[in-house]
């Protein structure tokens, strides 16, 4: 007999076991990681369709991006935290990730993460350390992924570049962990948005500087070298192991207070019934 029961189907009008009921979002009826996936992107990509099928995508696009200002609008200053899901909590990066978090979350930031697991999860987990606030924003990708148990709240976006938008909107600074290509994907992203003056005064923070020394070479030997960038586009980035350092960095450029950048936030309306986020100080800290 086989000591694997049968997976159960999923209901989509009620929480899978073990998943926080503030994050199942009754709006759209779905887990994080269980919305259904289609062949909607890659059909998004293939070239032109006929001009309804393009209007109905530019009105989804739309409807994606008012419910991640309607999500996200009343998070405060953010900090956003990258890395990769791969890297579990035995690994400095993990520990690291949830040092930094906890720290910046002290001084006031709401730390924004994937929500997944791996960094995202040490770096909620140390929002949560400190009761700070802790904010997840995922992509629907064919796998599935499932929320970390460390968020207050999470947003799930289908398209990549409506994710971006909301990551840079909502960030003051980027902590850049270990990863891999969709760590690279968001910091090269934001560097390009720096270097051609779209953001300013954004820090990025590259944490681990034996990891990143490799890209860090290719930087300075073959795009300087070769004159594809500037002497002053190596000053975009901050290169620590230092928690306390990185802390630092993004309390310089934000202006050293975040809760009073929170506090001159936009008010809730209740015309709109806008909710606001649940109290972290209510919530008990995660284990050690």
């Amino acid at each position: 007999m086989s000591n694997h029961e049968p997976k159960k189907p999923f209901d989509p009008t009620h929480p899978e076991p073990g998943v926080p009921k503030h994050l199942f979002d009754h709006t759209l009826g779905e887990v994080w990681g269980k919305a259904t996936r289609t062949l909607e992107d890659r059909r998004f990509l293939e070239g032109p369709r006929t001009r309804t099928d393009e209007f109905l995508r530019a009105c989804r696009i739309f409807a994606e991006f008012i419910r991640g200002f309607r999500k996200l609008h009343f998070v405060g200053p953010c900090v956003t935290v990258f890395g990769s899901a791969r890297f579990d909590e035995s690994t400095w990066a993990y520990a690291t990730a949830r040092e930094v978090s906890r720290q910046l979350a002290g001084v006031g930031f709401t730390i924004m993460t994937g929500g997944g697991p791996g960094i995202m999860e040490a770096a909620n987990r140390g929002a949560r350390d400190a009761k700070g606030r802790s904010v997840g924003c995922n992509i629907q990708l064919p796998h599935e992924q499932r929320p970390n148990p460390y968020l207050d709240r999470f947003v799930e976006f289908r398209y990549f570049f409506v994710r971006k938008v909301m990551l840079v909107k909502y960030s003051y600074a980027f902590v850049v962990m270990p990863g891999g290509f969709g760590t690279l994907d968001e910091v090269f992203e934001c560097i390009t948005l720096i270097q051609t003056g779209k953001i300013s005064n954004f820090p990025i923070v590259m944490m681990g500087q034996e990891y990143w020394k490799p890209l860090r070479e290719f930087m300075t030997e073959r795009l300087l070298e070769r004159g594809a960038i500037s002497l002053s586009d190596l000053d975009l980035f901050t290169f620590t192991d230092s928690p306390e350092e990185a802390v630092e960095v993004i309390r310089k450029a934000a202006g050293d207070n975040a809760e009073l950048l929170r506090s001159l936030g936009p008010t809730r309306s209740r015309l709109l019934l806008e909710p606001p986020l649940p109290d972290p100080k209510s919530t008990s800290p995660s284990p050690a």
